[in-house]
């Protein structure tokens, strides 16, 4: 995009015909495409880029769950590449907007080439010299499966457990050893940690752990070739894996329970590990076909439709559903869930940090050696304020939070480096810190204006009074509350 001359593109408005915005060096074009009406993700990109006979176009597109305004519908750039949550995909279909294609051939400056250069190659050196570059080419994040196993953390049956007994056909290390071809990257990135696959029919790129864990574990299921069926599947038809899988498990327990009966969803039955019903739900949903019309809709909203019961059995914070790491044994993270502007996610802080067991370092920042410790609550807020920071820093910088901050390479002192070489203009540390901190709290005031209360800065019932039964977080359940009030405190909120 920069490339075409444009920093930044703002779409208003409604057309009335299926388009898609193409953006050159001779700016923007509306294009009719009545023919990518259904048309996969994939597919679309192919049409779009055979029209111009031009196979650089790079295309962020819908599938048919964004133009059937699935409220957890995603984009997806270049065929692969996921926005996956809060349904940004629905917000395209809404418009009858079907894709943005762009291709550019003007320059990109840089203020100060050769000090610009030795910056980069600084972070590209740490990055290949890292301690945990290894695991993560061989396996990327897909090595959460065991690792949070072994922590008792993985979601099993709907957060019900946090072991899961057949670990070993799902996990990372049997997706890399009996159906991976090669390593993927991202663009520009030299870890190289996405996966191609080929299993049966399907030959794709990925899954990332929350697609893994989401169709797997997470709704009772031990085929590994339905989740990499699956992951292909909810990415061509651009519908968010975690939200999918949450109005899944959600039912899947409900009827467990006897909260949803089976005359309440069309005569539909669901147990766990039922991958032919899920198969068929999914598709159902995508396109707003009998009941997949009122899933579509998300776990929390059709859980109206039923008792207080069923609706405390969504794990969600703000309406967005939780990712696939059990807060009970990972504390900050469930801070994270609880305090972030969109809900129960881990990307506004992502605090990794929790589980390095760094005790020194973390003296050093937080003040105390238990913000290290994942099954602390103490120092926790200040590990969320520091995390979240760093990682609007990233996205800032278009760069990877896995490397930015998990890995522990960025820091406010680089940045200002790497931003000053780059435009030329002056940046100090503190500077930047200032501008990420500022950035948060308008992000706290927006949600303010739009209705967000403190009271929905919390957790599902679940994790706050019913403790794990096995493995090594038995017993533990979180204090959400303390740790709110503590990161409260710090950001001088009332």
């Amino acid at each position: 995009m920069r490339r075409t001359g444009f920093d930044q593109i703002i779409i208003t408005g409604k057309c009335d015909a299926l388009i898609y915005l193409l953006i050159t060096d001779h700016g923007p074009q509306f294009v009719d495409c009545p023919d990518c009406a259904g048309m996969t993700v994939l597919e679309t990109t192919r049409a779009i880029r055979s029209a111009h006979r031009d196979w650089n176009l790079q295309v962020a597109a819908i599938g048919p769950a964004g133009e059937h305004c699935v409220l957890f519908s995603s984009i997806v750039s270049s065929g692969n590449r996921v926005c996956g949550r809060t349904g940004m995909g629905a917000v395209m279909g809404s418009k009858n907007l079907k894709a943005i294609a762009v291709t550019g051939t003007r320059s990109v400056e840089v203020a100060e080439p050769l000090a610009f250069l030795a910056l980069t190659e600084e972070v590209r050196n740490a990055i290949a010299g890292h301690p945990e570059y290894e695991t993560r080419y061989a396996l990327g994040t897909t090595q959460l499966m065991s690792g949070l196993h072994r922590l008792g953390i993985l979601p099993t049956r709907h957060f019900q457990h946090g072991v899961c007994d057949y670990l070993d056909q799902i996990s990372g290390e049997q997706l890399a050893k009996t159906y991976k071809v090669k390593n993927k990257a991202c663009f520009n990135c030299n870890v190289h940690c996405s996966r191609y696959y080929v299993c049966g029919d399907v030959e794709a790129e990925g899954p990332e752990f929350e697609t893994l864990c989401s169709f797997t574990s997470r709704i009772g299921s031990d085929d590994l070739k339905f989740a990499l069926e699956m992951n292909y599947t909810l990415n061509q038809l651009g519908m968010d894996s975690l939200s999918t899988a949450e109005v899944i498990g959600w039912l899947m327990e409900c009827q467990q329970r006897g909260l949803v009966r089976p005359e309440e969803l069309d005569g539909v039955t669901l147990d766990w590990g039922d991958i032919e019903t899920v198969r068929r739900l999914v598709d159902m949903i995508a396109h707003r076909q009998g009941i997949g019309a009122r899933l579509a809709d998300g776990a929390t909203k059709f859980s109206q439709s039923f008792g207080e019961e069923a609706q405390a059995l969504v794990m969600q914070v703000k309406g967005l559903d939780i990712i696939c790491g059990d807060p009970r044994g990972i504390k900050a993270y469930g801070l994270t869930y609880a305090v972030a502007s969109r809900g129960a996610d881990h990307l506004r802080a992502e605090p990794y940090f929790e589980l390095t067991e760094q005790t020194e370092v973390a003296e050093q920042r937080f003040g105390t050696a238990k913000a290290a410790d994942r099954l602390a609550e103490e120092g926790k807020a200040a590990l969320v304020t520091y995390s979240e920071k760093i990682a609007l820093l990233t996205d800032c910088l278009t760069m990877c939070k896995n490397i930015g901050l998990c890995m522990d390479i960025l820091n406010f002192e680089l940045v200002a480096e790497l931003l000053t070489a780059g435009t030329g203009m002056q940046y100090t540390a503190t500077s930047i810190e200032r501008a990420m901190a500022e950035a948060t709290e308008l992000d706290y005031e927006l949600n303010r204006r739009f209705g967000v209360v403190p009271e929905d800065d919390t957790l599902p019932d679940r994790f706050q009074n019913e403790p794990l039964a096995e493995g090594p977080t038995k017993g533990a359940t979180v204090d959400i509350q303390k740790m709110v009030d503590e990161y409260n405190a710090l950001h001088r909120r009332r």
